[in-house]
């Protein structure tokens, strides 16, 4: 279960061990058929009000919904080529940390791409920006792009005069126990989110990952002021209800955990928590709400 969990962070993420590849676009100065190869890069061309240009996506882009609809041309890990000729795009946008040659193939092809970073907070407005120059709409890209990061800033400001928890994301692990655990380390786009939502990430430390395994022993080490333990994001109102009592039974026996003495774990999901695109002010406010809740012990 738990590299079920860490596989589908990772397709959402782009998360693999891949080097970077350089921004390299050859479309049109407006381009109509716009393939997609990453739920950020899907969430971003929608943002712009690219969407009726874009047609296919990743078997892994959920939103907006309108895209569950449209063709599908592999995942971020295996992209499919042949299918992205078939539908004569004349722009491809993929991460810069595509798998394999995919950048390469792509180029010896003459097929039209962007390669955008995927990785950190930052990446998500530059990703914007760069799209939107690619497709032939800087000017309303920047604007975009400015405007989250004023909202973002904004969260921040307001986080800045309260005190800053030491908080644990946890994003997810086995349903039955707390084993099996991957968390936000260091150097990843939700470690940022929690910085701007008032928090400290008890796990931005020299050495962690972006996207560590931990284990129960860590965390009563950690000793963090605010747990949130993010359960299944495709789950039912109902079935997330549950789902969250039951994390919180499981913590209960840990009481020298400052977060489970104090009331403060929190089982809770929102679904733009793993796609570092546009709806990052959602997941910042989000993070933030969580952080500001008084102990109830």
């Amino acid at each position: 279960m738990a590299k079920r969990l860490l596989a589908a962070f990772a397709f959402a993420l782009g998360i693999v061990a891949s080097p970077a590849h350089p921004t390299h676009a050859l479309a049109a100065q407006t381009p109509a058929r716009i393939v997609s190869t990453l739920p950020s890069i899907t969430e971003t061309l929608f943002a712009l009000g690219l969407g009726d240009r874009v047609v296919a996506v990743s078997q892994h882009c959920r939103y907006p919904p309108q895209v569950v609809a449209l063709p599908k041309v592999g995942t971020f890990v295996k992209p499919d080529l042949e299918r992205i000729i078939a539908l004569k795009a004349d722009l491809v946008v993929i991460s810069d940390r595509a798998a394999g040659d995919f950048a390469a193939r792509l180029g010896a092809l003459q097929v039209p791409f962007v390669a955008v970073p995927s990785r950190t907070l930052s990446d998500v407005t530059l990703a914007i920006r760069q799209i939107g120059a690619a497709a032939g709409i800087e000017s309303h890209a920047r604007e975009v792009a400015e405007t989250i990061e004023r909202r973002l800033d904004d969260i921040r400001r307001l986080s800045v005069a309260n005190p800053r928890p030491k908080v644990l994301l946890i994003l997810g692990r086995n349903p039955q126990a707390l084993t099996g655990m991957v968390a936000a380390g260091r150097d990843s786009y939700l470690n940022d989110l929690i910085t701007i939502a008032g928090g400290l990430n008890v796990l931005d430390k020299p050495g962690v990952p972006p996207y560590p395994h931990i284990s129960l022993e860590n965390v009563l080490d950690l000793k963090p002021d605010v747990i949130v333990d993010v359960i299944d994001m495709t789950a039912t109102t109902a079935v997330r209800a549950r789902r969250a009592e039951a994390s919180r039974e499981l913590w209960r026996r840990f009481r020298t955990i400052p977060a489970v003495r104090n009331g403060r774990v929190h089982a809770d999901a929102i679904d733009a928590l793993v796609v570092p695109g546009p709806r990052v002010v959602d997941t910042a406010e989000w993070l933030a709400a969580l952080i500001r809740e008084p102990s109830r012990p």
